[in-house]
Formats: C-alpha cells, sequence, structure tokens
C-alpha cells in the first residue's frame, strides 16, 4: 500500500511538471491526494490520512456528526470498519491562491459493525497549501442514497 502510495506521489510530481496553466499542476497534485485518500480509506491506512489531513482538521458525515482529527483517524483504524471500496466521481477544484475547495460524488461499499452499508452521496474537501504540500483541514459529506 505504502509503495502504492508513493507511485501515486512521483505520478503527481511529473504531472504537475509538465502542465501548460501553474494552476493546472496544483489541480492535478489535488485530484491525486483525493483518490489517495479513497484508497486510504478502503485499506483502512489511518497513518496515510494522518500525512493528509491538518492539525485542526474537522469532519462531517453524511449523518450529521462531527469530528476532529484524533477521532477521524480512529474511525478509520476501528476494526469494526470494513470499507471495500471508495470511489469517486464529478470532481470540481476551486483554487484561491493557496486554498482549493474540491466537491464531487462519492460512493463507499462495505460493513460496519456487522452491517453491510452502500452510501452515494455528494462531498466537499477543502485543503490548503501549506509550503509545498497541500493538507485538508475540512471535510464534508451529504447522502444522495443510502
Amino acid at each position: 500500500m505504502k509503495q502504492a502510495i508513493w507511485l501515486l506521489i512521483l505520478a503527481v510530481s511529473a504531472i504537475a511538471q509538465s502542465t501548460g496553466r501553474p494552476s493546472e499542476g496544483q489541480e492535478n497534485k489535488l485530484l491525486v491526494l483525493e483518490q489517495m485518500w479513497n484508497e486510504a480509506q478502503v485499506h483502512r491506512d489511518s497513518h496515510a490520512l494522518a500525512g493528509m489531513i491538518a492539525d485542526r482538521f474537522v469532519n462531517t458525515e453524511y449523518d450529521g456528526e462531527v469530528s476532529d482529527r484524533e477521532q477521524f483517524l480512529a474511525d478509520i483504524a476501528n476494526p469494526e470498519y470494513q470499507p471495500s471500496s471508495v470511489n469517486i466521481r464529478d470532481l470540481h477544484v476551486n483554487l484561491y491562491r493557496n486554498t482549493a475547495v474540491i466537491t464531487g460524488i462519492y460512493r463507499a461499499k462495505g460493513t460496519f459493525n456487522g452491517k453491510v452499508y452502500d452510501h452515494q452521496g455528494r462531498f466537499t474537501d477543502t485543503w490548503i497549501l501549506e509550503g509545498d504540500r497541500w493538507m485538508c483541514v475540512a471535510s464534508h459529506t451529504s447522502l444522495l442514497k443510502k
């Protein structure tokens, strides 16, 4: 898993260097980070996610539950959480200097506490650029289909 993440990071660097607009490279980086986020969730890799979220990260789930960084990472590591897939589509990146707002549609499948789930919804992730590194500061999901 960690090797796959490093390969994605190298791909992001290559894409960023080969694009025409300066912001296009940043957009591509963010899109790859979103994909890495999903892979980390499926593999319950809280360590990889910890490297992508800010210290004061806030997560708002489709059911209204709000968690901070520590609780979010604990939820990912929870053995009762067994995602089988997380896919995203229709992504839009809106850049504002050192801030990016990414919106899209997600579909997540798996089991939690022995119960099967299949959620489809919209998400909004807010990222900030700290030095040369993007960090997610907030994530919000809204359920479309349960």
